[in-house]
Parts: C-alpha cells; sequence; structure tokens
C-alpha cells in the first residue's frame, strides 16, 4: 500500500543553525553564571526541546543532571486545546533541587503554568524556565521565562526539535511554516 502524497509546505528561515547555536552559548554563559555551585536539574519537555537540551548542556560548564518530562496540550494539531496531560514523569525526585525546565516554545503558557504548579508541589529549591523561543502576544496563562533565547512572531515554526505532525524535526534552522 503506498502512502498519500502531501504537497511540501514551503519553508523559510527565520533563525539559522548558526544564529541559534550563538544563542545557546550566551543562554549557557548567564545560567552558569546564575548557579555558581551544586549540581542543576535540566529537565527536558519532550520531544521538542531534546534538541535544545542537548546543545545548551553541552555549553554549560557546570555540572548538570539530566531527566525527562512528556507534558502536552497540543495532541497533533497546531494551537493548544487547553488540556494538560502528562504522557512521562520524571525519573528522579526534584525535591531540594535547583531544576531548570528546559522547553523549545512557550506560546499559551498552558503547558509551563500547569507545570510549574506540578513542579512546585515536589519542593525543589528553585525551578526556572529556559525556552529557546517565544511568542509572548499568544499567552493565555501567565508564565514567567527566565532564559529566552529569541521572540518570535505568531507564526508556525517547524526544525530544531519542532514539529508539524512529527515532521521536520531535525531540520538544523527553525523555519516558517508558510500557507499556501
Amino acid at each position: 500500500m503506498t502512502e498519500p502524497t502531501h504537497m511540501a509546505p514551503k519553508l523559510r528561515v527565520l533563525l539559522t543553525a548558526e544564529q541559534i547555536q550563538t544563542r545557546i552559548r550566551e543562554l549557557a554563559a548567564q545560567i552558569d553564571a546564575d548557579y555558581p555551585e551544586g549540581t542543576l536539574l535540566l529537565v527536558c519537555i519532550l520531544k521538542g526541546a531534546c534538541f535544545f537540551l542537548s546543545d545548551l548542556a553541552r555549553a554549560l560548564k557546570r555540572d548538570v543532571r539530566l531527566d525527562f518530562m512528556g507534558i502536552s496540550s497540543y495532541g497533533m494539531g497546531k494551537s493548544t486545546s487547553g488540556e494538560v496531560k502528562v504522557t512521562k514523569d520524571l525519573d528522579a525526585t526534584v525535591e531540594g533541587s535547583d531544576v531548570l525546565i528546559v522547553e523549545d516554545i512557550v506560546d499559551s503558557g498552558v503547558t509551563l503554568n500547569y507545570l510549574m504548579h506540578l513542579l512546585k508541589q515536589r519542593r525543589p529549591r528553585s525551578v526556572h524556565i529556559a525556552a529557546l523561543l517565544d511568542k509572548p502576544q499568544r499567552r493565555r496563562r501567565p508564565v514567567h521565562v527566565s532564559y529566552v533565547g529569541f521572540q518570535i512572531p505568531d507564526q508556525f515554526v517547524v526544525g530544531y526539535g519542532l514539529d508539524d505532525a512529527e515532521r521536520y524535526r531535525n531540520l538544523p534552522d527553525i523555519c516558517v511554516v508558510e500557507e499556501e
């Protein structure tokens, strides 16, 4: 059985791989300065943030632990459903730890608002957010992002971990999906 053919969307580069890597090194330097001692627990939000986590962890000069959470309010769509669900919880406790949530993009704030409340109940020493991309004009729930890579316009983007129905995550650049 053959798969149906789909017209490939037109992609326009918004942020190049080089711009992304330069900004990640800058964020890492800021995080290193803000956490001068102890171990920092990086919590990667799957699946989109895995590329950002990898590069950020390697750019940090400090001791880090890694853990992963699956959390979603999107499903297979392009806009939030408003209903948040944890699809994979942490393997380790966060109690007494400095936690940095590593996220690919902050859009409506629904997912991260929920996640911040959830993690704070587990009594970490601190919990902050590092997001590669931020779309503040789309906020539906308040969320403070301590480390922002880039603020971007309200456009649908793919690449560098971001997807469109699980496609395009592997692109090295972040691209805008242009409507035909």
